[in-house]
């Protein structure tokens, strides 16, 4: 019990939990990829995707039964395949931290079914629960489908192919973690601590529902790229110093296109950066790792949001 506990925990507090975007390099695969790229993408993101995975948890927790398991699976296969191919294709997207703030509800909700919440709390049977599963299962797949639409890749049936080949890899690994799951609950149903702690499991998937929700809603007030999740106290400070009407604009002539986070310039006359430095992405403050390249001149900085060189000495002619 202990250990099943355990891994349910490390499942909701792992740094992936609070943002399970792509990474950098998956960005550049999935944009530089053909269609067999996709198929681990998504099985990848499927197994990786913690919230998924705790929701699915709570939903197969009592079915004993190999049809019950194939009825409930098939509805919410269906929900999130439905959102994630067509909200992907016809670009619909929210941002990803409000989403992934609702799909953390859900797994409140099935932890609080499972614990018979509504008979219990609110006096009233618990609604159909394969409705309640197909309708979970379109905020999960639009979940799914605000990540993919992160890089693009591609339009019309080169986009259709990609996304239907990301569809079925989300199921794969889907499948492979139900087995996983299914496997694990078979087994403890046949030890006593089974009817001991399954209530405290089931509150368990509610407290780290809740944590997961409170963690994206921090993330939707304070986060600067909606893509990662961080604590560390230089952001977190700076998003509560700054509002987001006083965030500081790219300069004049910069730009950041749909699906990349790298600000650049098509104008030859904009502000450039000094040669050798330059902005990660997911990043918005220049940097060199080469010692030598160009480097600012003292006392020249950069802010954070922004790509221009300056000063505030007055010393200085404020050249940019």
């Amino acid at each position: 019990m202990k250990t099943i506990i355990t891994f349910i925990i490390f499942l909701s507090l792992s740094p992936m939990a609070y943002g399970h975007g792509m990474s950098e390099a998956d960005q550049i695969r999935a944009a530089e990829g053909g269609f067999t790229d996709f198929f681990p993408l998504g099985a990848t993101h499927m197994l990786t995707g913690y919230d998924h995975l705790l929701f699915l948890f709570g939903v197969v927790f009592f079915l004993t039964k190999f049809k019950e398991i194939v009825i409930f699976i098939t509805a919410f296969t269906l929900g999130h395949s439905i959102t994630l191919i067509f909200a992907t294709f016809l670009g619909i997207s929210a941002n990803y931290y409000l989403v992934d703030a609702v799909i953390a509800l859900t797994v409140c909700y099935k932890g609080f079914d499972n614990l018979g919440g509504f008979q219990k709390y609110l006096n009233m049977k618990s609604p159909n629960l394969v409705a309640a599963v197909f309708i979970f299962g379109l905020v999960h797949g639009f979940g799914l489908s605000t990540r993919l639409q992160q890089v693009t890749i591609g339009e019309g049936m080169d986009l259709f192919g990609k996304i239907i080949a990301f569809n079925i890899g989300v199921e794969a690994g889907q499948i492979a973690a139900l087995v996983v799951m299914v496997a694990i609950l078979s087994t403890w149903r046949h030890s006593e601590s089974f009817s001991r702690f399954s209530n405290a499991t089931n509150a368990t998937l509610i407290i780290l529902g809740g944590l997961l929700f409170l963690s994206q809603i921090h993330g939707y007030q304070h986060g600067a790229d909606p893509s990662a999740f961080a604590f560390d106290e230089d952001s977190h400070s700076h998003s509560h110093q700054n509002s987001p009407s006083s965030t500081q604009a790219l300069p004049e002539g910069w730009h950041i296109d749909p699906g990349e986070t790298v600000p650049h310039t098509h104008d030859d006359g904009a502000a450039q950066l000094p040669e050798g430095w330059h902005i990660d992405p997911g990043e918005t403050e220049p940097h060199t790792h080469n010692d030598d390249a160009a480097q600012l001149p003292e006392g020249w900085h950069v802010d954070p949001g922004e790509t221009e060189p300056h000063t505030h000495d007055d010393d200085d002619d404020h050249d940019h």
